[in-house]
């Protein structure tokens, strides 16, 4: 049986208050325009609104209607909703997760009904409300069987941000407090860069590694299916680190330069969002199966010279205040810009060579875990995502399974 969403769900659209009332001083509600603010789960806002016009609740799911249309995310508390997002409320917390969940798996077909202007795809309150989806009486045994996945899904990431952490621990206690092994021996002395350890070099980072731009592409060149995995700017997470979600295609041609393979790094030189929270953050390339990876002109990589392990310099761009400077350096109106040189100028620490292999063979074990962890994701979205349009149209027949219903709430 299939339902029209104004029958299951408000739907609030949003309405942005006037730019005077944006503040960075949390006074008010958190600002939602777009999905600039979304994160994987929850929003991370930058704005706030002391005079919000439309507002979500918490556990409401919060649908993009302009430009990224179909991103989802969902409200872990109120927030003021501007023009490019709704929010999406059922009538208990579990009709609004089966919602997303439809809403998932016909997002082709209600992106159909978009109307596509000079700049922006719009999707109108009405539209949402009309649209209608599989509204099955199994559906929180459907919910149920698919956060069994999203359950591990969740901690898996959560075993990897721990050992990021461990990672940035043994950075900063090794090279930024100089807690390192052997210190005993070795005097502080006085420097452009503050105390360092006597023996230590003050050099830039052009000295220690080489930048590449990544490749010009063309719209017809990105494919979802065929060609080379392609690394662009939605790779890069909001403060640095790897986005799967964001891998596209590419078809084009390209040179060695703009390749980059399983524990290479690269930075973004390119941000749309005016809050700095993509530029100059850095993210390292996992496993990702194939050999060789493509990447756009909004990053560049940076290949270290030897001597100099990647898993070294990737800690050092990441856990030091590399990012939070070479932002600064970032200029443009609408789309920032950053340019390499100002990432090949900016001054480092280098330690002694012994002590960065030392470090690189404790790390070297740390990544691989992390790998490994993200391919468990990956499998386990593979799954959920097979198994999700299936039980929604009721291929799988899950009537007389003795599931216990999921009662979680947001």
């Amino acid at each position: 049986m299939e339902k029209a969403l104004s029958s299951i769900a408000d739907i609030t659209m949003g309405i942005s208050p006037k730019g005077i009332t944006y503040n960075r001083e949390k006074l008010g509600l958190p600002l939602l325009n777009g999905p600039t603010e979304f994160g994987e789960v929850f929003p991370n806002c930058t704005f706030y609104t002391n005079s919000s016009i439309k507002e979500c609740k918490k556990g409401d799911l919060i649908f993009c209607v302009r430009a990224s249309t179909g991103v989802m995310n969902w409200a872990d508390k109120n927030y003021s909703l501007g023009r490019g997002v709704c929010s999406i409320r059922g009538k208990n917390f579990n009709d609004t997760k089966y919602i997303q969940y439809c809403l998932e798996v016909k997002l082709e077909q209600l992106l159909q009904l978009s109307t596509s202007g000079s700049v922006f795809s719009n999707l109108s309150k009405n539209d949402l409300e009309n649209f209608k989806i599989p509204f099955s009486k199994n559906r929180y045994k459907i919910i149920s069987i698919i956060s069994n996945y999203e359950n591990l899904i969740q901690i898996n990431y959560e075993r990897i941000k721990i050992l990021e952490k461990i990672t940035q621990n043994i950075y900063q206690n090794w090279f930024t407090k100089f807690n390192f092994p052997g210190k005993k021996n070795i005097s502080l002395i006085n420097s452009e860069l503050g105390k360092i350890p006597k023996g230590w070099k003050i050099l830039t980072l052009g000295n220690i590694a080489k930048i590449n731009k990544g490749k010009s592409y063309k719209s017809e060149e990105i494919s979802t299916e065929a060609g080379k995995l392609f690394i662009n700017l939605k790779c890069i997470a909001k403060g640095g680190g790897f986005r799967r979600d964001g891998l596209k295609k590419y078809t084009g041609t390209y040179n060695n330069t703009h390749t980059v393979s399983r524990g290479d790094i690269v930075i973004a030189v390119t941000d749309m969002t005016q809050e700095r929270a993509i530029i100059g953050r850095v993210a390292r390339i996992g496993d990702l199966v194939e050999q060789i990876y493509i990447i756009s002109l909004d990053l560049v990589s940076i290949m270290p010279f030897e001597k100099i392990g990647k898993n070294y310099l990737y800690s050092l761009l990441r856990f030091s205040n590399f990012s939070e400077i070479v932002k600064n350096y970032a200029n443009g109106t609408n789309v920032l810009h950053l340019n390499p040189k100002s990432i090949e100028n900016f001054k480092i620490l280098l330690p002694p060579f012994d002590l960065i292999q030392q470090y690189e063979k404790i790390v070297k074990q740390i990544f691989n875990k992390i790998d490994i962890h993200n391919n468990v994701i990956q499998k386990l979205k593979k799954i959920r995502n097979l198994i999700l349009p299936k039980l929604i149209y009721g291929k799988i027949d899950i009537s007389n399974l003795n599931i216990k219903e999921n009662n979680k709430v947001a």
